[in-house]
């Protein structure tokens, strides 16, 4: 079964050393990466949940969710709204329905709403990951005609 569990000095390191494939490095950033962005963006007064994604008692891969970015170049639909800023899967794992079950816990921990009220959960990708944009759309995420960076923003109604 998979769930989001709390990064802590015992699990960290197996989450900081899980990968995605080769072709898919160019959509996300490390996890370690990931968790210091954490920090910074708690210093700034946002809101970051990074978790591990275990399935049973094995880590699969890692999502960071937000609220409340401010002093970033972001979209629109970025102010008061959740954001699921990175989501990976180790490659290991990929192709098994993690990403998906991960999806759904996910969004019920954001409508759990846990740093305040929202309408909106939004999240970027690359036009060129094709597989993202499945997964997004299969959850009712819509495209916004936003680009930030490069990327394309699709939004989910709460």
């Amino acid at each position: 079964m998979i769930s989001l569990r709390k990064i802590t000095l015992d699990n960290r390191r197996a989450i900081f050393n899980l990968e995605v494939s080769d072709d898919q490095r160019q959509f996300v950033a490390s996890n370690l990466s990931s968790v210091a962005s954490c920090y910074v963006l708690s210093q700034n007064g946002g809101h970051p949940f990074p978790f591990a994604i275990y399935m049973d008692d094995q880590p699969v891969g890692f999502v960071m969710i937000t609220y409340g970015i401010t002093g970033y170049d972001l979209p629109s639909i970025a102010d008061s709204s959740y954001c699921i800023l990175r989501l990976m899967i180790d490659h290991q794992y990929q192709n098994r329905g993690y990403g998906r079950q991960a999806m759904v816990e996910v969004l019920e921990f954001i409508r759990t709403y846990p740093a305040g009220p929202a309408q909106y959960c939004w999240i970027s990708y690359s036009p060129e990951n094709v597989s993202a944009k499945k997964l997004y759309e299969s959850f009712g995420f819509v495209d916004n005609g936003e680009i930030c960076h490069d990327e394309l923003i699709t939004v989910l109604e709460l």
